[in-house]
């Protein structure tokens, strides 16, 4: 048995599944993309302003998406707005003690601004196709785009809320009683910057296959790099303070650990180091084994702690 204190085993387990896994990955990437994409939209260059609206495209449906899931997961969903709202008086509920109180009204809230900031993206695109948004004389949502002051003030808040969203699943983990999830304090540190590795990953492939080379790009490339070497000192730090604890991911958990650190990690920084130059195709194989090291992570750290 492994040596741990035993207030790390007395409590029942969630029984967190796929729908809480891909609500992780998913928010991670929706409330990364946002920041990132608030980033560009307030110390990027004029032509980084398509890099910007295409974080604000990713962000919103993928938000939408994560309510979903938590909706789903409840078991009951005809009952989700019980966590918003206190169903005698129908008044605001809000338990500052709660972590899941904390994420259901970081979510809404997040929702609300990764709306607006899609709206405005809309708005100010010049296509046919989203014509119709000015005609609804909705074209006074581009003043939601910095560098106006309403504008910049949406994308500083919004983008601490999307800063909030993709680390706040790892706190949620750290402050349940729950072996490896209450057994070290990086977990929110972690997803954190999986969310970040994961989120640029998403944005360069996007902005690569519609052949995209404004200076945001090259610099989303740049940051990948650096925010994945980061990743890989995270990982091994968590590795490090659990303690005898680690000693659970001696088994098939450790070896898919492994293989998310070296193929989500390693092997893209390796193809971006080496590469003279970044084909479509370079950059599609190393985004995508991005994503899905950041899927498995999260698989990994959520079903391993539900398995003991």
């Amino acid at each position: 048995m492994i040596d741990a204190p035993s207030s790390t085993w007395f409590t029942s387990s969630p029984h967190w599944g796929w729908y809480i896994i891909a609500y992780f990955f998913l928010g991670g990437l929706a409330g990364g993309c946002y920041f990132l994409a608030s980033l560009i939209d307030l110390a990027g260059r004029p032509e980084d302003r398509r890099l910007a609206r295409l974080g604000y495209y990713v962000a919103f449906p993928l938000v939408l998406i994560c309510g979903l899931l938590l909706t789903i997961d409840l078991g009951r969903p005809l009952r989700f707005w019980h966590m918003l709202i206190q169903r005698n008086t129908f008044e605001p509920m809000f338990k500052a003690w709660s972590p899941m109180s904390f994420g259901s009204w970081a979510v809404l809230v997040f929702g609300i601004f990764s709306f607006l900031s899609f709206l405005a993206a809309l708005a100010e695109e010049d296509r046919p196709i989203y014509r119709g948004v000015r005609r609804l004389r909705f074209a006074w949502f581009q003043q939601l785009r910095p560098p106006s002051p309403l504008g910049t003030a949406l994308a500083v808040i919004g983008g601490i809320a999307g800063y909030f969203l993709a680390g706040y699943t790892g706190i949620l983990l750290a402050v349940t009683n729950r072996p490896i999830w209450a057994d070290t304090p990086l977990l929110g540190l972690l997803f954190i910057v999986s969310a970040a590795s994961s989120s640029a990953a998403l944005l360069v492939l996007l902005a690569y296959r519609r052949g995209w080379t404004m200076p945001g790009v090259r610099n989303l490339l740049r940051m990948d790099d650096w925010v994945l070497a980061f990743e890989v000192v995270v990982v091994i730090a968590v590795i490090v303070s659990l303690g005898p604890v680690a000693r659970a991911w001696l088994n098939v958990w450790g070896l898919l650990l492994a293989f998310t650190v070296v193929g989500g990690m390693i092997v893209p920084l390796v193809m971006s180091w080496r590469a003279r130059t970044l084909t479509l195709s370079n950059v599609t194989t190393a985004a995508t084994l991005v994503l899905v090291g950041g899927l498995l992570l999260r698989i990994v750290i959520v079903l391993s702690s539900e398995a003991i």
